[in-house]
């Protein structure tokens, strides 16, 4: 084939606008480190290793036996599912939810939010992403054809300070508005204060806010972490996703869900029924179980991050590398010691993983501001976690 015919035809202008995926370089020099048999302690990828809990697991098996749940599932999540949603809404945040405008399920956060922006995103469109920040935040909006400002987030950042002068300074002026508290990756924290701010703040400016509240409940430190619906008026302008992954640590399974404003919700549901069938049904009655049933095992979940989070944070001061332990999410987000700064996250996180056979996400990963962190997620057990320690140490010396 001609060549200038086949770069014609094979030129995909969206996927252009997506850059490599930095984290696959670390990940590659993982695989090759492991095939050549070293042991990598990897507290790169968030991937939670506990298993999910076992009751949960017991009704999938359960309705998986049953013939009738291996048919078509509803694209908006089962009724009595949505209804669980609602209900743990109201137990745990006393917000009032509808379960038939106002929730729908998704497979996972990630689908939902990407799928959301797909519905209300046009191209030319300009969104308020945090920077750092988990990468489908800003790409979701980019893979739907519009732009986006970056909002400064981290460590003596005053976000909405930073929120009013990205607006200010944009044109066109932002549609939408897509926040992540707990935040990944920079751990920070924030109060109901803060959510009534962002509240007035979209009403004065004809604001969608879109809100990911994946880690509520992986919380130190008696930090409590309120949802952005709590807020009066915050259906008028917003919707927020959480997801039973952390929670629950059910990742591969894939459930989250949106809740709020209901054209917001209607719009993704409309989208999402074009688009798939939902999940496995048996999946989606364990999640009822998980929503409706005993919840010590997501305080357990949480205790056992807490260690995790303490062993790395101790054994890294000890060494000399200044910690601040988070008081959120599965992470460490941790700037680079001074002597290795100039390398720049990405070369620093193949230099631990090379020295030290421990794997790290580099903050360039994140985007704009990350370059001088290196984030680490809490995904093995305290023994490992030591051991990464005592490796990491030899760098010290």
């Amino acid at each position: 084939m001609n060549e200038g015919y086949e770069k014609e035809m094979f030129n995909f202008n969206r996927i252009k606008r997506l850059p490599p995926y930095v984290f696959a370089i670390v990940n590659a020099l993982k695989h090759e480190a492991r095939q050549q048999g070293d042991d990598i302690i990897d507290l790169g990828m968030g991937n939670p290793d506990l298993p999910a809990p076992k009751h949960i697991v017991e009704k999938l098996c359960e309705a998986a036996r049953n013939p009738k749940n291996h048919r078509y599932s509803a694209s908006k999540g089962i009724t009595q599912l949505r209804m669980a949603i609602c209900e743990w809404y109201k137990r745990r945040f006393d917000v009032d939810l509808d379960p038939e405008s106002e929730a729908v399920v998704t497979i996972g956060s990630k689908e939902g939010l990407s799928h959301l922006a797909l519905a209300i995103v046009e191209p030319g469109d300009v969104a308020l992403t945090p920077t750092p920040a988990y990468p489908i935040h800003p790409y979701s909006v980019i893979i739907a054809g519009g732009e986006v400002r970056s909002v400064p987030i981290g460590p003596g950042i005053n976000f909405l300070e930073e929120l009013e002068k990205a607006y200010k300074n944009t044109w066109p002026r932002p549609k939408l508005l897509i926040i992540n508290f707990p935040h990944n990756p920079t751990t920070e924290v924030v109060d109901i204060e803060f959510f009534k701010s962002v509240v007035d703040f979209a009403k004065e400016n004809k604001l969608i806010v879109i809100h990911d509240f994946a880690y509520a409940d992986l919380i130190f430190d008696n930090y409590k972490a309120s949802s952005f619906l709590q807020v009066p008026g915050a259906k008028d302008v917003g919707v927020e996703f959480f997801s039973l992954t952390k929670s629950y640590s059910m990742a591969g399974w894939r459930v989250g869900f949106c809740v709020g404003n209901r054209k917001l919700v209607g719009a993704l549901i409309k989208m999402k029924s074009y688009l798939d069938y939902g999940m496995f049904q048996p999946i989606q009655i364990a999640s009822i179980v998980a929503l409706r049933g005993p919840q010590d095992c997501v305080e357990e979940i949480r205790k056992t991050y807490e260690k995790r989070r303490n062993t790395l944070c101790r054994g890294l001061n000890r060494m000399g590398w200044e910690v601040k332990p988070p008081k959120a999410t599965m992470f460490v987000w941790t700037k680079i010691p001074e002597p290795y700064v100039k390398m720049g996250s990405l070369e620093f996180s193949k230099f631990v993983l090379k020295e030290a056979k421990v794997a790290v996400s580099p903050g360039i990963g994140f985007g704009e501001g990350g370059d001088e962190y290196v984030r680490f997620a809490l995904v093995e057990n305290e023994h490992r976690i030591r051991q990464a320690v005592k490796g990491i140490r030899r760098l010290f010396k």
